[in-house]
């Protein structure tokens, strides 16, 4: 053949990109077990870091092994639950949702969101002292990309006990920094609740008040980003409030009937 026609060009280009072609699919296909499990890890990794856990992760000598080994510890119980703020029951799979929180917020963002669709993952963590802290999950739009977060809360259903959040495209330097210890440790101690009304925690340009237990300090530059991160708590708490205020009315309804218990036994012994 006359390598100098345009039929062998053309044969030889259309060889070439199918050989490529079945290369990279190959490839892609070959690593997609390693590329979930890197995502699967990355997700648990946040999970513990909104507990305060596995700081030290990035230091061990097998990362993969020593999250999952801290997750399967502290992490007690996960599961899903609807904008009703009922658990979800049958099979659900709260990590999986949780690495692709984008879906739920497709739903929440428009404009007459189809609630009913809403699968919201919890998860469980039972603390070296046995308490019990639930794990919320946020996502949203920052100024380059997406945001995403997760935020815990004592059992009282208010208190927040620890936060992280990531970013896709923020700006190094000013928005990325929502992703630091600096930004993140901020919100431990805050509270959602002004009593009985829902606040959020806000996040304040210009810094928050000395001793306001309902707001952090913005990121200094990256006013879009803060901004973003103060609206995503927003929308993602007020779809989760449903099922907070269930978890707070039967955590008081279990208080109240205690001390009633503990009277009549005491009123059986005179």
């Amino acid at each position: 053949m006359n390598t100098n026609s345009n039929t062998y060009t053309i044969i030889y280009s259309t060889i070439m990109v199918v050989v490529v072609a079945v290369v990279l699919a190959y490839v892609s296909i070959s690593l997609s077990g390693r590329q979930q499990a890197n995502v699967e890890t990355e997700t648990r990794q946040s999970i513990l870091y909104s507990v305060n856990l596995a700081r030290e992760a990035d230091q061990a000598k097998d990362k993969n092994s020593y999250i999952e080994t801290e997750y399967k510890k502290y992490i007690t119980d996960s599961y899903l639950v609807n904008a009703q703020g009922d658990r979800i029951e049958g099979d659900a799979f709260p990590l999986a949702l949780a690495s692709g929180l984008k879906s739920q917020y497709d739903i929440m963002k428009q404009s007459n969101p189809d609630v009913s669709r809403l699968t919201l993952p919890v998860f469980v963590c039972t603390t070296e002292k046995g308490e019990r802290v639930e794990i919320f999950a946020i996502y949203g739009a920052g100024l380059w990309g997406p945001v995403w977060g997760y935020i815990s809360l004592n059992d009282d259903y208010n208190t927040v006990y620890g936060a992280t959040f990531g970013h896709k495209g923020e700006t190094p330097g000013l928005g990325a920094e929502i992703a630091t210890p600096h930004f993140s440790d901020q919100f431990k101690g805050k509270c959602i609740f002004d009593g009985n009304t829902f606040t959020s925690v806000s996040v304040i340009k210009g810094g928050a008040p000395e001793g306001d237990i309902h707001g952090v300090d913005a990121i200094s530059g990256g006013t879009i980003t803060s901004r973003a991160v103060d609206n995503t708590i927003r929308q993602w708490f007020s779809y989760y409030l449903p099922y907070i205020e269930k978890q707070k009315a039967a955590k008081a309804q279990a208080e109240a009937i205690t001390p009633n218990t503990e009277d009549n036994h005491e009123e059986g012994n005179i």
